[in-house]
């Protein structure tokens, strides 16, 4: 494939990807708007608390096959049924293990009510796992559209019935509903548009086949799974569930956007990185090119949000959020540096070299839990400030990997990044001088981001910085397209 024949399915998928996600987000964003006001925090801190166990369970039902699907060029109708019917059973096995094991999650977090809200709660577990087939099919083809399309309706619909049960009182069982609507629609809307049905056959031999490939993935991704989810868990053993929902949603919409980032690039990255997976040079230049670009977008969000964070919480979510601010603030530095972390996880992935996947994630935990302890005596603030220092201590030491694959290291991200940390360090300080005059806390933050987008981007053409470049350059040629189908 041609370099100009990559970019061009490039930038397709990552607008239909994008599209995708940040759809998504704005629909939650609206929705939460409301549910958080409605809801108690307790709420919140319940649902939280349950976070490390659906994303342990939603990885052990992929075991990695997904990825190893993608990964392989040619899939037949006996690998796609085989790794179908396994996904099955292991759904079905972990939903029974963890229903058996409510009453030890509520002992565990001093809760009763986790008993009958995890037992329904876990059911989505079950409706994933049917769709992971459809789901790699369509991204195998670049059809982030039919996958919008499927992820959209569900999530109108699941937000709906969600909002109708919190205005009604139905309190915690309104988010529950919320994800296990979403999980049954989605997985139902993907086997309408898909074509493909599984077929009567399976082999343990394919079987093992994926698993060689994917066990370090597995392995990793639990790992991964366990320790990225930790944090609410600790709160929730030592202290009220109100705490912990603090600290979730604070650390959900810092992450909010950056997933936007991740998800995106990661859906595209997985599909481009692995198509050129034999080129060194050509991978070097583009994962440099993923990273000026997420650097691009990274940046000035993270500044921003750190600015405008206290009347965000206070005048969209309420006052009684007002605690979540700290941690929120903090938490946006660590998550800035998330995007990049996960390219170059992909870029591992398409290398085929798992076993660096896997010594990441066991160095990584070793030190995470080396921070937690040393900041545990700082409390909750002192955990969010240990997970930032762990989210940089992440991409160094795989930026150290990556120079073993392609010669890509820390000095050549520092290089990619700087001037776009640097612009975004000038523009939201001109963003906090404009908006610290006004005395309105909504027209604070409305002036606040808008002087930070527009000094931002004056200041990228200004220095004419590289992705400004690529922008002009792309509706230039958008015109030029258009104009073209005007004669």
């Amino acid at each position: 494939m041609s370099d100009t024949t990559l970019k061009k399915r490039t930038v397709t998928a990552l607008f239909w990807s994008f599209l995708d996600k940040f759809g998504q987000k704005v629909i939650f964003l609206i929705s939460s708007v409301f549910l958080m006001r409605l809801l108690d925090i307790s709420a919140y801190g319940i649902m939280g608390s349950l976070l490390i166990f659906t994303a342990i369970s939603s990885l052990l039902i992929d075991s990695g096959f997904g990825r190893a699907l993608l990964n392989h060029k040619q899939i037949s109708a006996l690998e796609y049924s085989t790794v179908f019917y396994f996904n099955l059973v292991i759904s079905l096995f972990l939903y029974v293990a963890l229903f058996l094991s409510a009453p030890f999650i509520a002992l565990l977090f001093h809760e009763p009510l986790l008993i009958p809200v995890s037992r329904v709660l876990f059911l989505s577990l079950l409706f994933n796992g049917f769709s992971l087939i459809q789901t790699v099919i369509f991204t195998k083809a670049s059809d982030f559209k039919t996958q919008t399309k499927a992820n959209t309706t569900a999530l109108v619909i699941s937000t709906t019935i969600a909002l109708i049960m919190a205005w009604k009182g139905f309190g915690v069982w309104s988010l529950v509903a919320q994800n296990v609507v979403y999980s049954f629609f989605r997985s139902l809307f993907l086997w309408l548009y898909s074509s493909w049905r599984p077929e009567w056959v399976f082999s343990m031999s394919k079987l093992k086949t994926f698993f060689a490939f994917s066990n370090k993935l597995l392995a990793s991704g639990a790992i991964g799974a366990i320790f990225n989810n930790i944090y609410p868990s600790i709160i929730a053993m030592f202290y009220p569930m109100q705490q912990v929902g603090f600290y979730t949603q604070a650390y959900k919409y810092q992450d909010t956007p950056f997933s936007v980032l991740s998800d995106t690039f990661r859906s595209v990255s997985m599909l481009v990185l692995s198509e050129i997976n034999d080129q060194t040079k050509r991978l070097h230049r583009v994962v440099s090119k993923l990273m000026k670009t997420m650097s691009f977008l990274s940046f000035p969000i993270a500044f921003i949000l750190i600015l405008i964070a206290e009347p965000l919480f206070v005048n969209v979510f309420g006052e009684k959020w007002l605690p979540s601010v700290l941690y929120f603030q903090i938490l946006c530095l660590g998550g800035a540096m998330s995007p990049f972390t996960f390219i170059l996880n992909e870029l591992f992935i398409a290398k085929e070299r798992s076993d660096f996947f896997l010594g990441v994630e066991i160095v990584k935990r070793i030190i995470l839990i080396i921070l937690i302890i040393a900041f545990f005596k700082q409390g909750i603030t002192g955990l969010a400030v240990s997970w930032v220092v762990y989210m940089y201590i992440t991409l160094i030491i795989s930026l150290f990997l990556s120079k073993k694959l392609i010669a890509y290291c820390l000095w050549n991200f520092i290089k990619d990044a700087i001037p776009y940390i640097s612009l975004s360090l000038v523009a939201v300080l001109a963003a906090y001088f404009a908006s610290s005059q006004i005395p309105n806390d909504i027209w604070s933050m409305l002036t606040g981001m808008a002087v930070m987008g527009i000094v931002y981007l004056i200041l990228c053409r200004v220095f004419n910085l590289e992705m400004t470049t690529e922008i002009k350059q792309y509706v230039a040629s958008k015109r030029l397209k258009n104009n073209n189908y005007a004669k």
